[in-house]
């Protein structure tokens, strides 16, 4: 059974004629009846009985139009709300982002993007790099700001910007006066650092690897801030992105973060997508605008 076969159904209940559903519908009359055979051979009974000339709803094909009239219904709404949400002058974007973005880039993002573009909602949502990209294979968010670069050829990516990467200590630390450090100076440090579903978890392991050790984990957390304040209470070292002047986000006063002068201690900040998939045009629209504002706007935040 086919959505025009139900919707045909329901305007024979309502005209208890074929010939006058028919033109009312603009189709033939033995399409209309071969397609009523087939929507009472889908469920299994008879829906009308026959006067003479008309046809009358029987107590089966009553009851099935209530049910008919509200899957329709159910159709339309969702042809609606697809309307709505593919929209070229507004439409909904999912985009999904790191927990160290929400403070500074995202937020500039939006503002500028909502001068051009007013009609368009966004809907967001935060979590780890690793459920970003689980969250973009499986569609259920448009677009996405992560880091690092994911390695998957499916998901295609725009560089937005590269921070450094600070080495945080506590205020009493041996090197809290020193401006630059190498990694291999705090191997025997504790460290506290972010889940290893994060990609800055990732890093950290990276890094400290290519200096010649495992780094010693004293916590794991999920939030950036909450390792800061875990550092400047003394607990351990932290491989850290930079506070940003341009979000609310600082930097505690009294926790040095100092400049880590081993290779490759930096991040590349980007927007990624499904490289196959279809984009709706207000998905198109912020993706556009991303690519070519988002790196002069992620390079005034990280300043």
């Amino acid at each position: 059974m086919t959505f025009e076969e139900l919707r045909w159904f329901v305007v024979v209940a309502e005209c208890e004629h074929v010939t006058a559903a028919a033109e009312r519908l603009h189709v033939s009359q033995s399409a209309l009846s071969r397609a009523l055979a087939r929507v009472q051979a889908d469920v299994g009974v008879p829906l009308f009985d026959r006067d003479g000339r008309r046809l009358r709803l029987n107590r089966y094909g009553r009851l099935y139009l209530e049910h008919a009239r509200r899957a329709l219904g159910q159709l339309e709404a969702g042809r609606a709300a697809l309307a709505q949400a593919t929209g070229a002058g507004g439409g909904t974007v999912v985009l999904a982002f790191l927990h160290t973005f929400g403070t500074w880039l995202v937020p500039a993002l939006l503002r500028s993007f909502a001068a051009v573009h007013p009609q368009v909602t966004l809907e967001l949502t935060q979590d780890s790099a690793s459920a970003l990209l689980t969250a973009l294979r499986d569609g259920s968010a448009d677009l996405v700001l992560t880091s690092p670069r994911p390695d998957d050829p499916a998901i295609a990516w725009q560089t937005l910007t590269s921070e450094p990467l600070r080495l945080a200590v506590p205020p009493a630390h041996p090197l809290a006066g020193r401006r630059r450090v190498r990694l291999a100076e705090v191997a025997d440090e504790r460290f506290v650092a972010m889940k290893p579903a994060y990609g800055i978890r990732g890093m950290t392991d990276e890094l400290c690897a290519a200096a010649g050790f495992t780094p010693q984990i004293a916590f794991e957390g999920d939030d950036i801030a909450t390792l800061r304040g875990l550092v400047e209470a003394g607990l351990g070292v932290a491989l850290l992105p930079p506070p940003h002047a341009g979000g609310t986000e600082q930097a505690r006063p009294a926790t040095p973060h100092l400049r880590v002068a081993d290779r490759g201690a930096a991040r590349q900040l980007g927007l990624a997508w499904h490289a196959d998939r279809w984009r709706a045009p207000a998905v198109e629209a912020f993706r556009a605008f991303v690519v070519a504002e988002g790196g002069a706007i992620a390079a005034a935040g990280a300043a």
